[in-house]
């Protein structure tokens, strides 16, 4: 009986699908119609609507009712949070306007990056971003001090997002399989990308070297904010599934992000302290193995509290990874071990998952991870949006634009031959190697995260032993490549995983899978764009 209620669903579904594709044909050609279906999907699933919606809003002229309440629903919690903060810290200070101009920024993000997805099929990120440097630039939106930190608490908040999701997908039967390649191409990649950018940037931008070696950590991270959804797109129509590459890719970069924010915490934390070089040495190593042990501990906490049956666990088990995940990277911060803390989230979330599987929960496809993926969705356009926000193009530097763009180029490129190189041992044909080493090509998430963690320390009396004005210098160089990062390498790397997929990766040959799974899927990914 329960096969046959599956079947039934399967072909309600289909019928639901196939009838919006019946009634494109009928219209032919309408080139606005085109354009509204490019905007525009229907809904994977059967959903439910008013009466009088289709009457109204007549698909594809108008999204869907169910994409419409939920861009309403997120729209109206980021006016709700505006008029929190207006009564709560408005008002008494006199910020009215200026969190007004922050909270539009951030709306108008969302819904730019939204419109750049559908209309380029590029991730969503870059119109946030350039929404950023728009307002920014036509003086629509300033920050004093008071909200400059605001904005970096909100950036601790989203590393948190990012990080969290990093270890809960990561799964242990995947690393025990494959570890050897999963630290080979998480790792050395990055390092030769690293160090590429240290040596470049010292020679070609005149930075010394520990801000090389700075900006080098956090350039040589790679995005799962453009590389999961592109990877799902590929999977779910079969290439590269018969030897697991988007799994080992995906396995691969949250070690390369977890790795990237834990070096640059270290490397930012030693030049801005104030203890014996000794000490920081020492401490270095020792803020890795501490991070990683609490962590561990943290995450099996969260196995057993609460008790897996308990009626609320789901939201007691999100709010005790993203508290602990808020904790561990203010305190680390606070006593200046600021590498432990970025490790101990990954840690948590891995350890948490793991123990989460073996209690039926899929790796990464749990509740707690909607969760985390449903949060990202707002904290998304307040990262992006006022990272570029940073950006007065008056004031860069054309010298350090070209020359940061030359940097960047060469270094993804001797990143693409390094994973060619180092990806011996693992299994694959030069096509997949040199698939995998253009899907490390996009940059986005770390760099817009950290890109303005330096300039925010100098502004606040920060030294790393130079002159005032030598430090801004070198700290607004680093956002500066940062923000280029963003924008040149994440739509390069999205363009270069979808038109080389294909050509590169072998298709399964085997069964179809079930249309509930292709449903789910196709979910998945339209979640995964928000990442």
């Amino acid at each position: 009986m329960e096969a046959d209620m599956e079947n039934n669903k399967s072909v309600r579904v289909y019928t639901f699908i196939d009838d919006n594709t019946d009634n494109e044909e009928r219209h032919g050609n309408n080139w606005w119609r085109k354009i509204c279906l490019r905007c525009h999907q229907a809904d994977p699933t059967p959903s439910w609507r008013p009466t009088w919606w289709n009457r109204l809003c007549p698909y594809p002229y108008f999204s869907t009712y169910r994409q419409t309440a939920q861009q309403f629903c997120i729209i109206m919690f980021f006016l709700l949070t505006w008029g929190i903060f207006y009564v709560e810290i408005g008002a008494p200070v006199s910020f009215q306007g200026e969190l007004l101009s922050m909270s539009v920024l951030v709306i108008a993000a969302y819904l730019i990056g939204w419109i750049w997805l559908k209309l380029t099929t590029l991730p969503a990120l870059i119109g946030m971003l350039l929404t950023g440097i728009l307002f920014r630039n036509l003086g629509w939106v300033t920050m004093t001090d008071e909200y400059r930190k605001l904005n970096q608490d909100l950036r601790k908040v989203a590393l948190v997002i990012i990080l969290t999701r990093a270890g809960l997908g990561l799964d242990a039967n995947v690393l025990k399989k494959h570890y050897a390649a999963v630290l080979q191409l998480g790792l050395l990649p990055w390092i030769v990308e690293c160090i590429a950018i240290g040596v470049t940037t010292h020679y070609l931008l005149h930075l010394p070297w520990i801000w090389g070696f700075l900006l080098g950590s956090m350039i040589a991270s790679v995005s799962p904010a453009v590389v999961v959804p592109c990877l799902f797109r590929l999977r779910d129509v079969g290439y590269g599934v018969s030897k697991g590459i988007p799994t080992l890719v995906l396995a691969a970069t949250a070690i390369d992000d977890s790795i990237s924010v834990a070096i640059f915490a270290i490397i930012l934390n030693a030049m801005f302290s104030t203890g014996s070089t000794t000490y920081n040495i020492i401490k270095a190593p020792l803020s890795i193995i501490a991070g990683i042990v609490l962590g561990s501990l943290w995450g099996t906490l969260a196995s057993v509290v609460p008790e897996k049956g308990d009626t609320y666990v789901v939201p007691l088990r999100f709010l005790f990874l993203l508290l602990g995940g808020l904790f561990s990277l203010f305190i680390s911060g606070y006593i200046e071990w600021s590498g432990a803390g970025p490790l101990a989230i990954v840690s948590s979330g891995f350890v948490a998952a793991f123990y989460w599987e073996k209690q039926g929960w899929p790796i990464n496809k749990h509740p707690v991870s909607n969760i985390f993926r449903i949060l990202w969705i707002f904290f998304e356009p307040i990262l992006f949006a006022f990272t570029g926000a940073q950006i007065t193009i008056s004031e860069l530097d054309p010298q350090v634009m070209q020359m940061g763009a030359i940097c960047l180029v060469s270094c993804l490129v001797l990143r693409v031959i390094a994973t060619f190189l180092v990806s011996f041992g693992c299994g694959l044909n030069n096509k997949e190697k040199l698939f995998i080493g253009l899907t490390w090509m996009a940059k986005a998430t770390v760099q817009a995260a950290l890109g303005p963690a330096a300039l925010y320390l100098v502004n606040n009396g920060g030294s790393a032993g130079g002159s005032v004005r030598e430090e801004k210098q070198h700290a607004e160089a680093l956002l500066a490549v940062s923000v280029l990062s963003v924008v040149i390498s994440a739509p390069l790397g999205a363009v270069l995983i979808a038109i080389t997929g294909p050509r590169l990766l072998n298709k399964e040959q085997s069964p179809d899978k079930k249309l509930e799974e292709n449903i789910t899927a196709i979910d998945v990914i339209n979640n995964s764009t928000h990442l």
